[in-house]
């Protein structure tokens, strides 16, 4: 796949296309719907795929207040887009220049001019252009002027989760809530949260469980509730390793700062014995697969490691049977 960061970077080579826009936060089952059909439309009439999204996302720029915690950072977002099948990804850099083009000019600049467009895909709700002026019914009447074909999908909803609609807003309730397997269902994929490995207060090898403690900081993904989850660490060699996974405070050593720490089940391939795992340093991805019990708050160290052990077992279970 193509990964274009400025106008100036699509090739002429490139050719006509088939286009749809959207900031594709997630990239969730709804998203593939629409990029697996811009996808089967450019191959059934011999045009090329291509998806334009921005970064950052729009309200980071307009109304930071207003913005909302993103579910992927560019490059898993980039991966996520390669999956759908598509040609090309173009990236615009959003800026409070590019927020002040009228909607005929970015039509004429980025579908017309640099994409050469033949058909847009869009939603009913598609928005763009200055202070988002431009609607369906713009971009039906510039399809007119330009010569694309304007192809309009309905929202795809999910009878597994009973959302009549899927969409971020939807996966990031979902995680605020801690339902990880709901948030997974409708995106497709487990949700992931990647960030470097740091130093904590290294509680958890003095119980037997040394944990690897994410910066919370610099973490790329919305951090789900406060709990216990089975989940993923896969580490930059590529390495993936069952993990348990808490996300909270540690209330039973009044705790004031929020953490997130990962045990590594000892006993995997790669994993190394508990006194040898050395994450520290090393940028890793978290994938969420299940909700194994809220935070809690412990009266002492023996009734922490005993649920501890029970929690382990069952991520065990769960994720290596």
């Amino acid at each position: 796949m193509q990964r274009w960061e400025d106008l100036s970077d699509v090739e002429p080579w490139f050719g006509r296309s088939v286009v749809t826009i959207g900031n594709f936060d997630g990239v969730h089952r709804g998203h593939a719907a629409v990029l697996g059909r811009v996808a089967d439309l450019a191959r059934s009439r011999g045009l090329g795929s291509v998806a334009v999204t921005f970064d950052p996302h729009p309200l980071q720029v307009l109304d930071p207040d207003r913005a909302p915690g993103l579910l992927t950072g560019l490059d898993h977002r980039l991966d996520l887009l390669e999956r759908t099948g598509l040609d090309a990804v173009l990236v615009m850099r959003f800026t409070r220049e590019l927020a002040a083009w009228s909607p005929e000019r970015f039509v004429e600049d980025v579908f017309v001019t640099a994409l050469r467009a033949q058909v847009v895909v869009v939603g009913h709700d598609v928005r763009f252009g200055r202070a988002n002026s431009g609607d369906l019914a713009t971009m039906q009447e510039l399809g007119r002027r330009h010569g694309f074909e304007v192809v309009v999908l309905d929202d795809l909803g999910d009878p597994g989760t009973g959302e009549h609609r899927v969409s971020s807003t939807a996966v990031r309730e979902a995680l605020a809530a801690g339902d990880v397997e709901r948030a997974a269902h409708m995106l497709g994929h487990p949700h992931r949260v990647s960030s470097t490995v740091v130093h904590g207060d290294h509680r958890g090898r003095e119980l037997g469980y040394p944990t690897a403690n994410l910066d919370t900081d610099g973490a790329v993904g919305l951090v789900p509730a406060d709990g216990v989850y089975a989940g993923w660490l896969t580490r930059p060699s590529g390495v993936r390793l069952a993990a348990a996974v808490s996300i909270g405070t540690n209330p039973t050593f009044d705790g004031l700062r929020r953490q997130v720490e990962a045990y590594c089940l000892p006993g995997q391939p790669g994993a190394g014995p508990d006194d040898v795992l050395d994450l520290y340093g090393e940028r890793v991805d978290l994938d969420f697969v299940a909700h194994l019990r809220p935070t809690l708050r412990f009266e002492g160290i023996g009734p922490l490691v005993e649920q501890m052990e029970r929690d382990v077992a069952r991520c065990r279970a769960l994720l290596l049977g």
